[in-house]
């Protein structure tokens, strides 16, 4: 019987890589979406990273200069070199970075002298394959792996050719081995990292060098036919015959020169040129694509699909390795040591736990079972479970969202790690503050605990927000003590996680902010950015209750008061007090940018807000506005999203969204509700079963759900659970043009609450 279900879920996962070789979706994807931005706006603030899903490392085009977390802006139109990358955020840079860049005529190794200028219309953009011709004739191909890349240079004719690698930023080092067309090195910048973090890396070139040398980025001063060099921002150039084509194998280790040897031939030694690579990463995207294939729907909104399905499939980046015996292993970023097993990094837990994990708890379970256990080893080694690794701990943001991958990995049946283990480290996060950033164990703790909530006062900025998101992890410990029979966690984190309450005005009905007496902050103003809240106001954060909306109902009177309060978030004006920022930043200027009152989809605080209309009586509303923010918010263009893409989330929400249920409350098993984008989607899932999402009379106007059906059977939940989703079938929708406003309105049809109505 296992040999052939076996033999069923190859076959299904055969037909669904051969379907995306014969569409060839990658040729859909637009990896500059999102990267006209800046520092004032963004557009989704992202590169245009060529990797394969989950790769250590990515490869982009560098427009900025070394050190500046905008590598890439499509406003620009010079090209100063091409990285290996890891960056999970303009905000926090990057680390491990070196860079190649071709230079023609006269040898120039600054970063401002050998830039040269491009057209957009010179660049092809994909996740497997990028090429830009320069102003200058020089053509640059990449192509990657997961460890590395291969990478083609194409000369003019009758012209000096060189190659210039730039260590970037901090110390490195630098080997040339002429008679094996070889240069080895390593880089070290890095924020966040023990003492002794090395990037070592490895490239083969197809072509001997008729020059070469050293060179370092703070003086560029140049060392003609030197060997080897350490330092500060040291690197190499190397001279090619006039006019050739140059092909370079990359690949890179944080574990050893050795290991960054036996990565270069066990992952790139069987493609014998570029073109083998670029085919084998096409497969790979194809692959992976196609199992989640859309029909219907207008070519510009494949585009955006498969271009969000795409920047959901970057992150978290591997952190591991396979050792000579084939075995995975890492240098660990937290204590500076070499562990067997899996690690992965370069994530804000804070964004991604709303959408990009839940979608790959569908899309990718083994991966995330292997990820949980990484976070419980992670813990072991710098004491904290993580809350944004790059790649070691940063304690960004707010919130101890561990666990909520932890819970909500078990409530979906990936059980891969002691759960037990699990809930001690939450523990100790939920009751210590760590040395780094607010989201580092849990900033005013000991009052949270004590009062029900954190008072607010300029040394706890962000207090409001921290209660509502400390709640919904307790929550998180609650479910998994519960769902594995732990009474002690159960009854310690179930006295906490309805907090939310303490912080809910009736008079008003936001959540505000209280002073260590109880009293309510004065004066208050729903418009006020910061001081309480986190990048955002009392209209984006009152919504803050993933576990319990039915408690928020309740508190705010019933649904037609709710209903009423999240109608305000839209006919409120979009209007702009600073508050406690005292400036505007970026995110105040993108929810004001797309004219829909005071909805910012351009940050996650409101992320699940259309969706709570399921649990009040009025889904057709999530219905309709669902589909209006997926189609003025997104798109495949350098424009394409509404803010900050981080790290797969805003992706991760369209994708769920267009598939037509979104995870409002990780830690349950239940997806809520929306409206599907297209006619039809198949999802081949891992266990060889398909999802196929139906929804006739689909259209830009039929966006109402008028019935629905589970393989046949009459549905009228507004949620579908894990197991439904797992389990394979025909989820089916009729739409139509008007609400069916008497669908979906009894207690059962409600998506999951703690509390009763």
């Amino acid at each position: 019987m296992k040999k052939k279900l076996f033999a069923c879920a190859a076959a299904l996962l055969l037909s669904a890589a051969l379907f995306a070789q014969e569409t060839n979706l990658v040729e859909y994807v637009n990896t500059r979406q999102g990267t006209n931005s800046k520092y004032e706006f963004s557009y989704g603030n992202t590169y245009p990273a060529t990797a394969l899903p989950f790769g250590m490392n990515t490869w982009t085009a560098q427009t900025g200069k070394n050190g500046e977390g905008w590598k890439y802006q499509y406003f620009e139109h010079t090209i100063r070199g091409f990285q290996q990358s890891h960056q999970c955020s303009s905000w926090v840079n990057d680390y491990a970075v070196f860079s190649l860049m071709p230079v023609t005529g006269k040898l120039a190794v600054s970063e401002d002298e050998r830039a040269a200028s491009f057209k957009h219309e010179n660049e092809i953009a994909q996740p497997s394959y990028y090429k830009v011709k320069l102003d200058n004739n020089i053509t640059t191909e990449i192509s990657p792996t997961e460890w590395g890349a291969h990478l083609r240079f194409t000369f003019p004719k009758g012209l000096n050719s060189y190659l210039v690698l730039d260590g970037y930023t901090k110390m490195s080092g630098i080997t040339i081995m002429p008679g094996e067309r070889k240069i080895t090195g390593w880089v070290n910048n890095c924020r966040w990292a023990p003492q002794g973090f090395k990037n070592y890396f490895v490239i083969v070139f197809d072509k001997p060098f008729t020059m070469f040398g050293t060179w370092e980025n703070k003086k560029n001063q140049v060392s003609e036919r030197n060997l080897s060099a350490e330092g500060d921002g040291v690197g190499a150039y190397l001279q090619f015959k006039n006019g050739e084509t140059v092909s370079a194998k990359v690949a890179s280790s944080y574990i050893s020169p050795e290991q960054a040897e036996l990565t270069l031939q066990t992952e790139l030694g069987s493609y014998k040129t570029f073109d083998d690579t670029h085919k084998a990463a096409d497969r790979v995207w194809n692959t992976l694509l196609g199992r989640m294939q859309v029909e219907g729907g207008t070519e510009d909104q494949k585009a955006t699909f498969y271009s969000c399905l795409y920047h959901a499939n970057l992150f978290s980046h591997q952190f591991f390795e396979y050792n000579k015996e084939g075995k995975p292993c890492y240098y660990s970023p937290y204590d500076g040591k070499i562990h067997d097993g899996y690690m992965y990094t370069d994530n804000g837990f804070w964004d991604t736990f709303r959408a990009q994990f839940p979608l790959n708890t569908i899309m990718h379970p083994k991966m995330e079972g292997q990820y949980c256990q990484a976070l419980l080893d992670a813990q072991q080694q710098c004491g904290w479970l993580p809350a944004w690794s790059f790649p070691g701990e940063t304690g960004g943001m707010l919130g101890n969202h561990s666990i909520s991958l932890l819970a909500d990995a078990w409530a979906k049946g990936i059980h891969t790690f002691d759960p037990k283990k699990a809930l001690e480290a939450y523990y100790h996060e939920a009751t210590n503050k760590g040395p780094w950033g607010s989201a580092n164990g849990r900033p005013g703790w000991k009052e949270y605990f004590a009062n029900g909530y954190v008072p607010y006062s300029q040394k706890t900025q962000g207090a409001t927000a921290w209660t509502l998101e400390f709640a919904y992890d307790d929550f998180c410990g609650y479910a998994l003590a519960k769902s594995t029979g732990n009474k002690f966690y159960e009854n310690v984190f179930g006295r906490q996680m309805y907090n939310y309450k303490n912080l809910l005005d009736p008079k008003t009905r936001f959540m505000r902010a209280k002073d260590e007496q109880g009293n309510w902050i004065e004066p208050f103003d729903p418009m006020d950015w910061g001081g309480p809240y986190t990048e955002g106001n009392a209209w984006h954060w009152t919504w803050s209750v993933f576990q319990d909306v039915q408690g928020l109902i309740n508190l705010m009177g019933g649904d037609k008061n709710f209903t009423a309060k999240i109608d305000s978030v839209f006919s409120e004006p979009g209007t702009i007090k600073v508050g406690g920022y005292g400036q505007v930043i970026h995110e105040m200027t993108e929810m004001a940018e797309f004219k829909m009152g005071q909805y910012a989809q351009g940050n996650e605080p409101i992320h699940h807000l259309l969706y709570l209309y399921n649990y009040a009586g009025q889904p057709w509303k999530a219905q309709q506005h669902l589909r209006e923010v997926m189609d003025k918010m997104y798109n495949a263009s350098e424009n394409g999203y509404p803010g900050d893409e981080d790290e797969g989330q805003m992706s991760s929400w369209f994708v769920l969204s267009a598939a037509g249920f979104y995870s409002v409350c990780p830690g349950t098993d239940q997806y809520v509700i929306g409206s599907p984008l297209f006619k039809k989607m198949t999802i081949t899932l891992e266990n060889g079963n398909k999802l196929i999402i139906e929804a006739n009379n689909n259209s830009k106007q039929n966006v109402y759900i008028q019935s629905a059906t589970l393989n046949g059977k009459p549905y009228m939940h507004n949620w579908i659970s894990h197991q439904d989703i797992m389990n394979g079938g025909v989820l089916h929708f009729e739409m139509g043009d008007k609400p069916a406003l008497n669908r979906g309105l009894a207690e059962e049809d409600k998506p999951f609450s703690l509390s009763a109505k």
